[in-house]
């Protein structure tokens, strides 16, 4: 697997990978600017002999502070070690940069959906301590939960 990026040309693939997980990517306004977005905002992708695995993208909000806009991994390679290895990517290329804080938004636990609560144990277990929950953030129904994690050479 080689990770490519963080300029790449690849919403075709972003598309089929975020059409892969109905679950997390169902609505489909949000679906469009995750594609969009793929190209204009910093993006990495895991690729393989078989093609693009996985991607995230990044959002800059300060010089120090960033943000995962969108993470996913092709339904068939979830569970595989795809997403950790972007992950990862990302918090050792930014922390190169000077970046100290990377964020990232997801469902609340407040939420019933069952598939939220694995992707907030994919962070917790990456060492994102969750922050704060913004009960209307996105809709009374997807409550939000910001987790953040020091990325920078002396918080590692």
């Amino acid at each position: 697997m080689k990770i490519i990026g963080p300029e790449l040309d690849c919403e075709t693939e972003c598309e089929a990978i975020l059409r892969s997980l109905p679950q997390w990517f169902g609505l489909e306004e949000s679906l469009k600017m995750y594609v969009r977005d793929s190209r204009s905002l910093p993006t990495f992708a895991a690729k393989t002999s078989a093609g693009i695995a996985g991607f995230i993208t990044l959002q800059q909000h300060f010089p120090a502070a960033w943000e995962v806009h969108c993470i996913a991994v092709s339904a068939h390679e979830r569970g595989k070690g795809v997403g950790t290895i972007l992950l990862s990517h990302t918090e050792t290329w930014l922390a190169e940069q000077g970046v100290r804080f990377l964020q990232v938004k997801t469902i609340a636990a407040s939420s019933p959906d069952p598939h939220y609560s694995a992707t907030r144990a994919f962070y917790l277990n990456r060492g994102y301590i969750p922050v704060e929950e913004f009960p209307l953030l996105w809709s009374p129904t997807n409550p939000a939960l910001l987790l953040i994690k020091a990325i920078d050479q002396c918080g590692r």
